[in-house]
């Protein structure tokens, strides 16, 4: 599984819309970091900045973020992504906090 956290400073981005990057982990069937890389933004809103469909060609399944309006929530969506509102912090503790299982959509 590839999870895509939106990122400015190493923490997640209150903004999806405006982050300076994502940063992309993938997770094994054991939930264990076996990759970590970096996709730049696109120019434009997290909505119609045309960021979904790349991250789903890039096997993207799910999106920790900070705010994110139910727009961009749509098209994430729709490109089959899961999202998860309502992260922050660290990006690394945030990866952990969710393979442990603690923490959820707000």
């Amino acid at each position: 599984m590839i999870i895509a956290i939106p990122t400015r400073d190493n923490h997640v981005d209150d903004h999806f819309g405006h982050c300076d990057f994502y940063t992309l982990f993938t997770i094994d069937d054991n939930k264990n970091i076996v990759k970590t890389y970096r996709l730049d933004s696109p120019e434009g809103c997290g909505c119609k900045s045309g960021i979904a469909p790349i991250l789903q060609e890039l096997g993207v399944k799910l999106m920790l973020a900070g705010n994110m309006g139910t727009g961009a929530k749509n098209v994430l969506e729709q490109n089959n992504i899961e999202v998860i509102r309502g992260c922050s912090g660290d990006i690394n503790e945030l990866i952990q906090s969710y393979l442990q299982g603690t923490i959820s959509d707000s």
